[in-house]
């Protein structure tokens, strides 16, 4: 299996292979905590794969026994922000770079192409913004789920409340932001928070199985699909057929075309 990674072991990993890219978080010592080194370099390499023409499905994970815990609370490497004229005061300049940060989750979002988070472990805070961004979450047995925002008196973000209020409606997420409660895998899934269960030791297997299948099928389908989705999710009933009319047209086109020249090229004309 050919794999693309860095040697120098940075804070997140890519690997891509048979049209699949896995981006791992990389601290596992902290629960794949996030701070402003980890975070610059996931929007890297979202940016990365979702550009790459190589890569039809994109796995987002975490390495060792954690998904994403959220801010990491006891980053002492913070950035020293300098009051001026062009870059504003401080308040300014950390909102400007959370917003920037939170690309991430607009990526795994709107990228053309199905996004998957692998759930090994805990998910809380920032974690589930990045989670709920992608099309489907596949879990361990030894994942859980918490917002964790209320701990630090925090309202959430990397598109957290945006997404778990159009997964799970209103309702469900006020519960989960307001009430806070840790769920285990088994109540995770129960609510559709998680898309699949899995046992821990099968749980790398069958992501990747699945990545593969949507890899290998077809992008331009999937393309036009997300799109469709994704409009769906504040469009009118009249404004998304518009949209599912213009898209069945070009994807049934580009797929048609795809197959003829494929088919051309096996014949070798």
């Amino acid at each position: 299996m050919m794999t693309e990674t860095n040697t120098d072991v940075p804070e997140v990993l890519v690997e891509k292979f048979d049209g699949i890219a896995i981006v791992t978080l990389n601290r596992p010592d902290r629960l794949n905590a996030l701070i402003s080194s980890i975070m610059g370099q996931l929007r890297v390499a979202i940016t990365d794969v979702a550009e790459d023409p190589s890569v039809g499905c994109v796995v987002l994970t975490g390495a060792g026994r954690g998904f994403c815990a959220g801010g990491d609370l006891k980053d002492g490497g913070r950035d020293r922000m300098e009051v001026g004229p062009e870059q504003g005061s401080r308040i300014e300049q950390a909102h400007t770079r959370l917003r920037g940060f939170m690309e991430s989750s607009r990526l795994l979002h709107d990228m053309p192409k199905p996004t998957i988070a692998m759930i090994n472990g805990p998910v809380a805070g920032a974690g589930i913004g990045l989670a709920g961004a992608c099309d489907l979450r596949f879990a361990g047995e030894s994942a859980s789920f918490i917002t964790a925002f209320d701990r630090i008196g925090a309202g959430g973000d990397f598109g957290s409340s945006y997404f778990w209020t159009k997964i799970l409606g209103t309702g469900v997420a006020r519960e989960l932001f307001f009430l806070s409660e840790k769920l285990t895998a088994q109540q995770a899934f129960a609510k559709g928070i998680y898309t699949k269960l899995f046992a821990d030791a099968e749980l790398r297997e069958a992501t990747l199985a699945a990545a593969k299948k949507l890899a290998n099928g077809p992008r331009m389908g999937w393309r036009y699909m997300k799109a469709n989705l994704n409009k769906a999710e504040d469009a009118s009933f009249e404004d998304a057929l518009d949209h599912e009319a213009l898209n069945m047209t070009l994807s049934t086109a580009a797929t048609a075309a795809i197959w003829k020249a494929a088919q051309k090229a096996q014949k070798g004309d």
